[in-house]
C-alpha cells in the first residue's frame, strides 16, 4: 500500500508540473499574440470590432496598439444659409434705356424701357466686411457686372423685339417679361444671380 501511495504521489506531481507548464505555455503564447508586433509570426491575428487586418478604412497597428479603436471621425461643421435679403436690399445696377421695335405687322409699334437689376452679391463675406473692404468689393463687383453689360443688354432687346403691343401693354404681360429677363440672364451668367428686375421707365406706344 505504501508503494501504491508513492507511485500515485509521483503520478500527482507529475501531473501537476504538466498542468503548471501547460498553462504557463499558454500565458505565454496569449501575451505574444496579443502584445507582440503584428509583423512577427503568429499562429492567428487578433481582430478587433470594427477593424480589420487589412482593407481600406482599417487602423494602423500604432493606433490598434494604443487605443484598439479608431478614433470617432470628425464631425463636419453645419452649413450655415445665405443671409436672406429682401427687395431693395440687394446690389442695384442700372441698364441703359432702350427703343425696341415690337413685333407689329407695320412695324409702327415701339418700347421705350429703363431697367434696374439687383443682385445677390455671389460673395457672403459681403455681409460681414468693414465698411472700407466692402466699398472696395462693391467697386470690383460693379466693374464685373458692366463688363457683363453688353450681354445682359442683348438678353433684354431679343426678349423685347419678339414681343407685342398686346403681350406687353397689360400688368400680366409686363410681370411676365420682368420674369424671362430674371431667369435668361441667370441661366447665361450663372455666377450671378439677379433677384429683382425693376422698370423705371415703360412707355409702349
Amino acid at each position: 500500500m505504501k508503494k501504491v501511495g508513492k507511485i500515485l504521489n509521483v503520478i500527482v506531481k507529475i501531473l501537476t508540473i504538466i498542468v503548471l507548464g501547460a498553462t504557463a505555455v499558454l500565458s505565454l503564447t496569449m501575451a505574444y499574440i496579443m502584445f507582440a508586433p503584428d509583423t512577427f509570426p503568429k499562429p492567428f491575428h487578433l481582430a478587433y470590432a470594427g477593424i480589420g487586418a487589412t482593407g481600406e478604412g482599417n487602423a494602423t497597428e500604432q493606433q490598434v496598439n494604443n487605443a484598439g479603436f479608431l478614433p470617432p471621425p470628425t464631425p463636419e461643421p453645419t452649413p450655415v444659409p445665405p443671409p436672406t435679403l429682401h427687395p431693395g436690399e440687394g446690389i442695384m445696377a442700372e441698364m441703359s434705356t432702350k427703343i425696341v421695335n415690337l413685333a407689329d405687322p407695320a412695324g409702327r409699334k415701339y418700347i421705350r424701357v429703363t431697367l434696374v437689376l439687383e443682385f445677390y452679391p455671389n460673395n457672403l463675406d459681403y455681409f460681414t466686411m468693414e465698411e472700407e473692404a466692402r466699398h472696395e468689393w462693391l467697386s470690383e463687383f460693379d466693374a464685373e457686372i458692366q463688363a457683363r453689360m453688353p450681354l445682359m443688354d442683348d438678353i433684354v432687346i431679343s426678349l423685347l423685339s419678339v414681343k407685342s403691343y398686346e403681350e406687353l401693354y397689360t400688368a400680366d404681360g409686363k410681370e411676365f417679361l420682368r420674369s424671362q429677363i430674371m431667369d435668361q440672364i441667370n441661366e447665361r451668367l450663372p455666377e450671378f444671380y439677379v433677384m429683382s428686375v425693376y422698370f423705371t421707365e415703360f412707355v409702349v406706344q
